[in-house]
């Protein structure tokens, strides 16, 4: 349901020319650590390779006349998750190198203090240790798989941090948690919380599709989170609705995931 975009990272570094030489940038977020930057000799073999250092738009004050220097972010007055855009000018004919960009990303630190859910679907958690902002996604144990239902933006702060989602409960048991993926594109996960929904049970109609399927409960039209398959199982239609317009697809055999229910279908 949601692509891979936690994976993707959160810096950028990019080379451009100058008039009087080149420049390297770097951009991501403060996490509380600072850049180490190894610095080479200038290509005529006078001085180093770095000219001048800015952190978005600031001028790194400090010595960079030497074969290793620190950006120190402590200069800069910022907060953990603060952007950062870093540009090292130097000489054209020499490059120096980032140690560690890898500290402009933020890592999944949290630790759960408690997690609960009621019988509406309210999720509530609260956490400690956050280390960066990062998504916190809520994931909802159906069709035999844990499907992400939303995402709550992270505090990314040491201190106790609460947050809450309202899922959309199916029917009978509802199994939830949330889980973070870091650069490192190792995933965390809390653990889980169940309750009961009151929510009617969803059924689908007709049983031999021709153009619409459509999703009632109690003989009433209902909306419903859903999923169809081919008989290769690639995805072919999702989304959220009352009613699902199936009048492209091929004749065949089909799977369909709705509610808390796997079923097979026609379409004719």
């Amino acid at each position: 349901m949601i692509a891979k975009r936690n994976l993707l990272f959160l810096f950028f570094i990019s080379t451009q020319l100058l008039s009087f030489g080149a420049a390297l940038s770097i951009e991501g977020s403060y996490q509380g650590k600072n850049l180490y930057i190894q610095n080479a000799m200038a290509d005529d073999g006078f001085g180093y390779c770095v000219t001048k250092v800015t952190v978005n738009g600031d001028i790194l004050p400090g010595a960079i006349g030497s074969s290793a220097f620190e950006i120190n972010f402590s200069f800069f007055n910022l907060t953990i998750g603060d952007p950062l855009f870093i540009v090292i000018e130097h000489n054209d004919g020499c490059v120096p190198t980032i140690i560690n960009p890898e500290v402009l990303l933020p890592k999944s630190t949290f630790e759960i203090e408690s997690i609960i859910v009621d019988e509406n679907g309210k999720l509530k958690w609260k956490t400690n240790k956050e280390d960066g902002k990062l998504t916190f996604f809520v994931e909802q144990f159906k069709w035999n798989k844990w499907v992400v239902v939303g995402e709550v933006q992270g505090k990314g702060t040491a201190n106790l941090n609460s947050y809450e989602f309202n899922s959309a409960p199916h029917f009978g048991l509802n199994t939830l948690r949330v889980s973070q993926t870091d650069h490192s594109g190792t995933k965390r996960v809390s653990a889980e919380v169940s309750f009961t929904s009151k929510t009617k049970k969803i059924t689908k109609s007709p049983v031999k599709v021709k153009d619409y399927i459509y999703f009632y409960a109690d003989g009433i039209s209902i909306e419903t989170q859903y999923e169809i398959f081919d008989a290769y199982g690639n995805i072919v239609k999702q989304g959220f609705g009352s009613k699902i317009d199936c009048s492209n697809l091929l004749s065949g055999a089909y799977y369909i995931n709705f509610d808390n229910v796997n079923e097979k279908f026609i379409k004719n």
